[in-house]
């Protein structure tokens, strides 16, 4: 049944070591709208530990909200960490992902990329099996994030018959 009254994804949060180099790629590169800006907070109890899971004299710097095209809004955090920073995690670390978004033309899209001398991870890719139909390729923030680019113009294998579908380019009105 899920969570009563779902409708889907808000807002990923991130959190990156330079808030404006991530402003820059967010807006310059991606095409993000900036939306507004929180911050800085912090806490003299345990209110960061308890409501964000972080070391409770944890600092959040600056929080700035994005958005993106018709997908979720990006929440990023720029912390002073009072007990030390992790890496980055790769996709097959716990904790790791990426984050995907759509393309019409995935070409093109890697060459805009390239010319803005964003890192590219390999060629891309075209899927088999269920997700047959799509084309993908993963690049990084200037911080090491993983994005995908992703684009499935004629649709996927695997929504041939599909009873319901929540968006395909070829009917972006479909709900």
């Amino acid at each position: 049944m899920g969570i009563p009254g779902l409708r889907g994804t808000d807002h990923i949060g991130f959190t990156v070591p330079d808030i404006e180099e991530a402003h820059a790629f967010l807006v310059d590169v991606l095409g993000c709208e900036h939306i507004y800006t929180l911050g800085p907070k912090q806490s003299d109890d345990d209110w960061m530990q308890t409501h964000l899971g972080v070391h409770p004299r944890t600092v959040v710097r600056g929080i700035r909200f994005y958005r993106l095209g018709l997908g979720a809004n990006f929440e990023v955090f720029l912390y002073d960490s009072a007990d030390g920073q992790a890496p980055q995690p790769r996709n097959s670390d716990l904790g790791g992902f990426h984050i995907a978004f759509y393309v019409d033309d995935l070409d093109a899209a890697c060459d805009y990329l390239r010319e803005r001398g964003v890192e590219i991870m390999g060629t891309p890719t075209a899927s088999r099996e269920s997700a047959e139909g799509q084309r993908w390729l993963y690049f990084r923030s200037p911080w090491g994030l993983q994005f995908e680019l992703v684009s499935f113009p004629e649709g996927k294998a695997y929504e041939n018959g599909a009873s319901r579908l929540l968006w395909h380019p070829a009917h972006p009105d479909r709900r």
